[in-house]
């Protein structure tokens, strides 16, 4: 008996695709393009091999000071401003973009200079790590790590999540710079400006491997580290782009999770701003963190 010629074809169709066709062969996964590892529950990290020990980093950087290996002396007066970035903001002469998340690739020293010094500083003292968690030069950031999370990677190796001023005097010195490197932006200093990808907001959640497809697909950082010229006037490494960094909220009220820095995409990237939008059980795939004591 004949097989009518449109059973035929479909017949053929569902072999085609049952036996790996092109139709299969297009919805294969794409081989991931680091190799991923989690750290504790669902926190990830790239691997690399060890990075630098934090003994031979100290020796090359020589500003330890009295604080634990791995970490920065940070000391100096903070200047201090109700206004937060905002007054800040209004000594920028060439914006790249004003609407948020603004953008400003040169502020005026002299100006800026005028104003700082009639503000109202505060003596501070503390160390920091000297990169982002797990802070070891040449490793890749931990990320996807809430806050609750951050603080208590933190009090495990006798340290504690830095608060938000602390972050940002690291970041900015005595001179309160708008970048840790001076007052005119640099693309090429730190992991800025990448250009954005959208994420799938329903990856989250789901199972370990889609997660990691989606942290693959949407990664652009780099190991800490690896912009020597990305470093504060305390010798502190990748306080601005890269990751995002969780730090501890000085305000009285209002959630405790506080993000600062930014990260690789195109936004503010700048010590002063910092993000609130987020309550502390929020994680992404651009927020690490980094400690202080």
């Amino acid at each position: 008996m004949r097989v009518p010629a449109c059973i035929a074809l479909a017949a053929v169709a569902v072999a085609f695709v049952a036996g790996g066709g092109a139709g299969a062969a297009a919805d294969e996964p794409k081989p991931l393009t680091y190799d991923w590892r989690e750290v504790g529950v669902n926190h990830w990290q790239i691997k690399t091999a060890p990075g630098e020990t934090p003994e031979t980093t100290d020796a090359a950087e020589g500003n330890r000071g009295s604080c634990s290996p791995g970490m920065v002396q940070v000391k100096g007066k903070m200047v201090v401003c109700s206004w937060g970035d905002e007054l800040q903001k209004s000594f920028c002469s060439s914006w790249i973009n004003k609407e948020f998340p603004e953008r400003c690739a040169s502020f005026d020293k002299d100006k800026w200079a005028a104003a700082r010094a009639k503000l109202p500083t505060k003596d501070m003292s503390f160390c920091i790590d000297r990169f982002e968690y797990p802070n070891r030069k040449g490793e890749y950031p931990l990320i996807y790590v809430n806050w609750f999370d951050s603080k208590k990677l933190c009090e495990s190796e006798g340290k504690r999540l830095c608060n938000e001023e602390e972050w940002t005097f690291a970041c900015e010195g005595e001179d309160a710079t708008p970048y840790p490197y001076g007052f005119d932006r640099d693309k090429d200093a730190c992991v800025v400006d990448k250009s954005w990808r959208w994420f799938d907001a329903s990856a989250y959640g789901k199972t370990k491997d889609v997660i990691i497809r989606e942290l693959d697909k949407l990664w652009q950082g780099v190991p800490s580290g690896s912009q020597p010229k990305c470093k504060s006037p305390f010798g502190v490494y990748d306080m601005v782009g890269n990751v995002d960094e969780y730090t501890k909220s000085t305000a009285p009220t209002g959630s405790p999770a506080i993000l600062k820095g930014g990260y690789w995409g195109p936004v503010r990237t700048r010590c002063r701003p910092a993000t609130r939008a987020h309550g502390p059980e929020h994680a992404f795939y651009q927020q690490g963190l980094r400690c202080c004591k």
